[in-house]
């Protein structure tokens, strides 16, 4: 299996590498690009989408090789590929926001069919039914509102990945570990053409299908052999896509602003003006903050309930006071 798992990985790699630069060819060609607008987008000049594309075709043609295909494992990829192909025609700009969540929708539906959701026995059926739907479409769009700077929601989504990985080891969980370790090839291959500056996007395509599966991925496994209360782990292993959308979400309310319309809200881009403008710095302090919460996620798995309530109180008064020292940035609204 651990042939299987670094040939896994290799391939992903090795697929996006050499596919993302035709995916970049063909949106320069066909106008697939994000252009700068002098509000939100800034970039120098226009950026194509399509990587995404290009990660999940790697990411399918490399698992195709590597795995056994079983019920799960069919319900996952069924509602990645419907996200992926759901983000594909939003970078067309074709889908409205309704549209959007009904299709991720219908995704879950797929996962529910499948057996995917949440498991908390102490909850009604009806609950966790709403939990997994809210869950899943969350995270969907979170990682949609993560990919706002150059190498940041695919980097996001290798470090998710990388422990989301480490627990389907623990557990013994092979097939996940396979998945999740094609998934984490498929994306470092992708930022190597996407770390700042960046040569191509993931666009909603790759967004949306990565935080779907890594959502769905997240549901898959068991965090409650040695503490009851480690189910609590993969809020830490996502905890900036999440605390990002929260975080979006307030603001703009606030603000008087539609949720769903962008706004220069994201705390990645007010550590950006606090860091002079430095997009890469940026990228890396949120990836230290990323391995630091997952790493306190991660300790989750083996700490008593007692420790777990101490964990969450001091990461959550931590992420708490920097996302208040940032939203003293003043941002300018487009």
């Amino acid at each position: 299996m651990l042939i299987r798992l670094l040939l896994g990985f290799a391939l992903a790699y090795l697929l996006a590498l050499a596919g993302v630069p035709v995916a970049r060819r063909m949106a320069v060609r066909f106008g697939i690009v994000d252009a700068p607008d002098g509000a939100l987008k800034r970039q120098r000049e226009p950026v194509p989408y399509l990587g995404g594309l290009a990660v999940f075709l790697a990411f399918l043609l490399a698992l195709a090789m590597v795995i056994e295909f079983d019920r799960e494992v069919l319900g996952l990829l069924l509602a990645a590929t419907i996200a992926a192909s759901l983000g594909l025609i939003d970078d067309f700009g074709a889908l409205t926001p309704a549209a959007k969540v009904l299709g991720q929708t219908v995704a879950v539906f797929v996962l529910l069919k499948a057996g995917v959701a949440v498991e908390l026995v102490a909850l009604p059926w009806w609950a966790r039914l709403a939990l997994t739907v809210l869950w899943l479409v969350g995270m969907s769009n979170a990682f949609n509102l993560a990919d706002i700077m150059d190498g940041l929601a695919g980097g996001l989504g290798v470090i998710s990945g990388t422990f989301l990985l480490a627990v389907a080891v623990i557990d013994g969980r092979w097939v996940v570990a396979a998945f999740t370790v094609v998934l984490i090839g498929a994306l470092l291959g992708f930022l190597r053409f996407n770390f700042p500056p960046a040569a191509i996007y993931l666009g909603d395509c790759g967004s949306l299908f990565l935080g779907l599966t890594l959502g769905a991925l997240a549901m898959v496994m068991d965090y409650t052999r040695h503490n009851p209360l480690g189910f609590l782990a993969p809020l830490f292993f996502l905890a900036l896509p999440i605390a990002d959308t929260a975080y979006v979400t307030v603001l703009r309310l606030r603000a008087g602003r539609k949720v769903y319309h962008g706004s220069p809200d994201h705390f990645p881009l007010r550590l950006r003006k606090r860091l002079g403008g430095s997009t890469t710095r940026a990228v890396l302090v949120s990836y230290a903050a990323a391995v630091a919460l997952g790493g306190a996620g991660l300790a989750l798995l083996f700490v008593d309930a007692r420790t777990t309530v101490w964990i969450v109180a001091v990461s959550g008064g931590l992420v708490f006071a920097a996302l208040l020292w940032l939203a003293r940035v003043p941002m300018e609204t487009p």
